[in-house]
């Protein structure tokens, strides 16, 4: 007996040994990975800055570097920044003294951020301001109870959503030539850009419309055994999401308060009506003073890390340049991963940046990047993690109204061309949306297989982590392509690319990409998600 335990436990120091140096061995892997990428990008930013758009003077090192602020939604954020600050600083403040002096509740601060957030939509759409869908409550709530209120609903919003882009935010002049001079009214902001929000809201208000007159199916006790947040008194997100506020709460003044809240009116994180009137009512208490502060230098910090990236590397440039294609194949890989880096931290600040401007006035809105974009290895994880409030958006109004996991397959093909059209009505989002499709399928049918196997001993669960690390590998690759084609290169692009890697350097290229791919994929799972549960010896 002894015997047989000393061996078993001979095994297990065996193992965690070898787990121990194939972990070195990968994060030595990774660390040439970057180095070497690094020093390339920073020759490539050197040898090709000359050709490149978007360069401005910049402000670091001696002497200054160029700055990479070819990307327009990152350089209108960061040039607005300093008035931004100061509006938010001055809205929340008001806001905060008014709720302490005047114990105001949710339709009294309702009324303050909606009078709060039209002197900042003046500012931003001028004389649009005054366009009819930015004030019109649902006409389909008469019928909230019908049997096609859903269909509706979707309608409805849909259509406002394609006039809004066919028509570019209907021109004054449209509408006779005694208005045509509005025109030189229009403000900083195309108000028709932030209509993609406000449609979200709308649905959103009709659908906890609708839902408020069912009984809720939210367990609310269940929930708190679960959630390690609300068994520490707090309350998280989903507490406010789920509970259905009272019928009175669904007022025209609290409706247009959520339509135009200043801190996310612009970009967002998105929220649902339920829990933004929850909250206007009882401020959040998930996060403290000193745990907000903490979120805001963080934020800091990763505007440090962009001011060094952008005057470092000129990513993005590249991309809006098309200097890529007289690029080797190698530095088109090396391009392709920076713009995704930069992407998902232009992303991470401008989302943070609103969601903590709205945790200091007392509503939480949920966290749209709460993971690294290098810290996700399938698609599904990537979706969970890229605008995550948009994703628990879909699935609330979205993909368990059509059936959620029971037509999955099916769903996600309605999905993806729902957020390709909502972004803008070009072909090459289209592009991306059914390419992101077509490489999600084989990965949902790969994982229904799997989630049924269980390895049964150590060779079959070694198998498997290294099949799991292939699958990966195989599914970042996609991941860039269908990212590059919608955002980069466009459909007319992709022919040109994979030609790019049908050469011999180009197959050499992409062996090790999916070699990288695979490391990274392995790392991750040896520090975060081990999978395989062996059976004891």
């Amino acid at each position: 007996m002894n015997t047989s335990k000393n061996n078993s436990n001979n095994k297990s120091r065996l193992k965690q040994k070898q787990n121990k140096v194939e972990l070195l061995v990968l994060v030595l892997y990774a660390i040439g990975f970057y180095t070497f990428c690094i020093r390339r990008s920073l020759h490539l930013s050197r040898d090709h800055f000359s050709k490149l758009r978007g360069l401005r003077d910049g402000w670091l090192f001696s002497p200054p570097r160029l700055n990479d602020v070819s990307d327009a939604q990152w350089r209108n954020f960061r040039s607005n920044l300093p008035i931004l600050s100061l509006v938010f600083g001055i809205f929340t403040l008001l806001a905060n003294i008014c709720r302490k002096l005047f114990h105001l509740r949710a339709r009294g601060m309702s009324i303050l951020w909606l009078w709060l957030s039209l002197i900042y939509i003046s500012y931003l759409h001028g004389a649009c301001k005054l366009s009819p869908s930015k004030g019109s409550i649902p006409s389909t709530l008469m019928f909230a109870q019908a049997k096609y209120f859903v269909f509706l609903l979707w309608i409805f919003n849909l259509v406002f959503l394609f006039c809004n882009r066919i028509y570019e935010g209907y021109p004054f002049s449209k509408f006779g030539e005694q208005w045509k001079y509005l025109d030189n009214f229009r403000g900083t902001f195309r108000w028709h850009i932030c209509f993609n929000f406000v449609v979200l809201r709308m649905i959103s208000f009709g659908y906890d419309y609708h839902w408020a007159h069912r009984d809720s199916r939210f367990d609310k006790e269940k929930h708190i055994q679960k959630c390690h947040v609300c068994k520490s008194g707090k309350n998280c997100y989903q507490i406010p999401q789920e509970r259905n506020v009272h019928i009175n709460d669904y007022a025209f003044t609290m409706y247009l308060s959520y339509l135009v809240y200043a801190p996310l009116y612009i970009a967002g994180p998105i929220m649902s009506f339920s829990s933004f009137v929850s909250q206007l009512d009882v401020p959040q208490n998930h996060y403290s003073i000193v745990e907000v502060t903490w979120y805001g230098l963080r934020w800091v910090f990763g505007l440090c890390l962009m001011e060094l990236m952008t005057h470092l590397f000129y990513f993005n440039a590249f991309a809006v340049s098309a200097s890529w294609k007289v690029l080797s194949p190698m530095d088109i890989f090396i391009i392709g991963y920076g713009v995704i880096n930069f992407m998902w931290l232009k992303f991470f600040l401008i989302w943070r940046y609103f969601r903590f401007w709205s945790l200091i006035a007392g509503i939480e809105a949920p966290e749209n990047m709460p993971k690294c974009v290098n810290n996700c290895h399938n698609l599904e994880s990537f979706w969970k993690s890229w605008h995550a409030s948009f994703n628990k958006w879909i699935v609330r109004y979205l993909y368990i109204p059509l059936g959620g996991s029971q037509r999955k397959l099916l769903n996600i093909w309605v999905i993806f061309t729902f957020v390709a059209v909502w972004h803008d009505l070009e072909w090459k989002l289209l592009s991306w949306a059914w390419l992101t499709c077509l490489f999600f399928v084989p990965e949902l049918l790969v994982k229904s297989a799997t989630n049924a196997f269980q390895a049964k001993g150590a060779l079959e669960g070694f198998i498997f982590c290294e099949l799991r690390a292939a699958g990966g590998a195989i599914t970042i690759t996609c991941l860039m392509v269908a990212n590059l084609v919608g955002y980069v290169i466009g459909p007319s692009g992709f022919s040109w690319l994979i030609s790019q890697f049908h050469s011999k350097e180009g197959l050499c290229v992409l062996g090790f990409m999916l070699l990288t791919f695979y490391v990274g994929t392995k790392s991750i799972s040896s520090v975060h998600d081990p999978l395989i549960r062996l059976p004891a010896a």
